[in-house]
């Protein structure tokens, strides 16, 4: 079935590239501010060195989707994420230099801190500005290196209330929002992959934005996923960027490779005479390109043969919490979507956008987990907010 054009999400793109835009606009004149008071003949040249990034930015993106591979594109990629990182900090910098600026004029008319000197105060801010630009460079390059590494494990102890004997100490895995497209290829995947096999767990869950891209053109990027090994197997459900990229084939994909897709779905698994549903829904934005896709977490256990010792939900967002835990039925529900925030300083600000953002949190009787990121998107960097393979261990308890 063919989806509905998703208006919001052109009307989301259009946003985003107004204000992508808007802050290029801006630091072109601050920058170039700056470059007249310090280095008053690389100030004309400024205008090309911000128009180039922009472009190459544009260029980049506007490739994502359309194959476009080899060396070439991976240099291509590779420097237009990074400079988008540096770009975001900078921007962020600049500011708060300006807000800092700002806030010494009104001291100096409110007759504070001595006479006004407006010669002195513009050199301090060309100053503070080139300093910005330093430590955007330095703070990109320990972000890059957080986000390429491969991710730590976070093991994470969820009590769960009538857990019978027989699942006290069971383990899942979970990665989520991994990224597999412009810049997350395979050779990384497979040492994931690697790591989740040697925890020995007994379910895998991978919950949703796996890739950014067509299905054909990453296929061996995503191959390592079929030597995931767990005693009950690995499953899987949709996020966001699922829809982006052919969500059909990415099932089917996924499917190829030994994990069980669960779109408002579930599956009753024995563990040692413990009966145990693992469901899933679809992204919680799946209706505005497929309409029957629509995220249901009630038709996702419609027609269980039993409630299951351990009542499992996968749902790529957060929120899809609210509707889950008003059925009374779920222990544990897995999610990702918010990376933490990715990386500072707006991995300080997620909670105020985002409930449940990051960790262990509870709705009700019901528990709620959300995992950083396995991968990023976008920008390589992981400044504040590192990626995450989350063992979760569930004990009993009240």
């Amino acid at each position: 079935m063919s989806g509905a054009f998703d208006w919001r999400l052109l009307g989301f793109l259009l946003f985003v590239m107004s204000v992508q835009v808007s802050g290029f606009i801006y630091l072109h004149r601050r920058l170039r501010a700056a470059a007249a008071t310090l280095a008053p003949r690389a100030a004309p040249a400024l205008k090309w060195v911000v128009g180039a990034l922009f472009l190459l930015q544009l260029l980049s993106f506007s490739l994502t989707r359309s194959g476009f591979s080899g060396p070439v594109a991976g240099a291509l990629f590779w420097s237009a994420y990074v400079l988008f990182g540096v770009v975001a900090l900078v921007f962020v910098g600049t500011l708060l230099v300006d807000l800092a600026s700002g806030l010494v004029t009104l001291a100096e008319r409110a007759g504070l801190g001595g006479a006004p000197d407006p010669g002195r105060r513009a050199l301090l801010r060309s100053w503070a500005q080139l300093g910005v630009v330093g430590v955007s460079g330095a703070l990109t390059a320990g972000g890059y290196r957080a986000a390429t590494r491969v991710p730590a494990v976070t093991e994470v102890e969820v009590p769960i209330a009538g857990l019978p004997p027989a699942l006290a100490g069971f383990r899942i895995a979970q990665i989520s929002d991994v990224h597999i497209g412009p810049t997350i290829k395979g050779p990384w995947l497979q040492k994931v992959v690697d790591v989740i096999n040697d925890l020995d767990v007994d379910l895998v869950a991978v919950t949703g934005d796996l890739v950014d891209g067509d299905a054909d053109a990453l296929a061996d990027d995503v191959a390592p996923l079929g030597q995931l090994r767990a005693r009950h197997g690995a499953f899987f459900c949709t996020g966001n960027h699922e829809y982006y990229s052919g969500v059909d084939a990415w099932v089917d994909a996924v499917a190829g490779l030994g994990l069980r897709p669960l779109l408002n779905a579930h599956q009753l698994l024995d563990h040692d005479g413990a009966r145990v549903l693992v469901a899933g829904v679809t992204d919680r934005s799946a209706h505005r390109v497929r309409p029957d896709h629509a995220s249901d977490p009630a038709a996702a256990i419609a027609g269980r043969a039993a409630d299951g010792d351990l009542r499992l939900l996968l749902a790529h967002q957060p929120r899809s919490a609210y509707p889950a835990a008003a059925l009374e039925f779920f222990h544990l529900q897995l999610s990702g979507h918010t990376h933490g925030g990715q990386f500072a300083p707006f991995s300080f600000f997620i909670g105020l956008f985002q409930p449940f953002a990051v960790g262990l949190h509870r709705l009700g009787s019901m528990w709620i987990y959300t995992n950083r990121g396995t991968g990023y998107w976008g920008p390589p960097n992981r400044l504040g907010s590192p990626s995450e393979i989350t063992l979760l261990r569930l004990i009993p308890g009240d």
